[in-house]
């Protein structure tokens, strides 16, 4: 889980939010509106909703083009969980958020990153276990 999530204001116009998008090296800020978690903007929402429709990206806030309702997990849920939000909604980022808290957010690369150690291990304790049978 990415702790270091960037986070703008929904008043703030696309030109600037790309501008604060480059500088955080990521593809996506969390939108706050009244400082509070309110969406989610990438990159693929300033292409898809301002520049392949030739708006221009100075008069558009991010508050007009975020994803909304912002789709989430909390803290104490696992990994498995996570993927299954994520697989289901088609979503590849997934904030991690409590009482309007934002603790991080998963995407699909630590899901990746993850799940061949989850495989490693089951497969390790299933050739213990059937060894362990094996000889009683």
């Amino acid at each position: 889980m990415d702790k270091d999530v960037p986070t703008i204001d929904d008043t703030t116009s696309v030109t600037e939010a790309a501008k604060t998008m480059s500088k955080s090296g990521k593809g996506f800020l969390m939108v706050l509106k009244a400082g509070h978690p309110a969406g989610i903007v990438t990159e693929n929402d300033f292409v898809n909703k301002v520049l392949s429709r030739e708006l221009d990206p100075a008069t558009v806030s991010v508050g007009e083009i975020m994803s909304f309702p912002i789709i989430s997990i909390e803290p104490e849920e696992d990994l498995l969980k996570a993927s299954e939000i994520m697989r289901e909604r088609n979503i590849r980022r997934l904030p991690v958020i409590k009482n309007g808290i934002i603790y991080g957010i998963i995407v699909s690369k630590d899901i990746a990153q993850h799940c061949s150690t989850y495989v490693d291990k089951v497969t390790k304790d299933l050739i213990k276990w059937s060894t362990l049978f094996q000889i009683i």
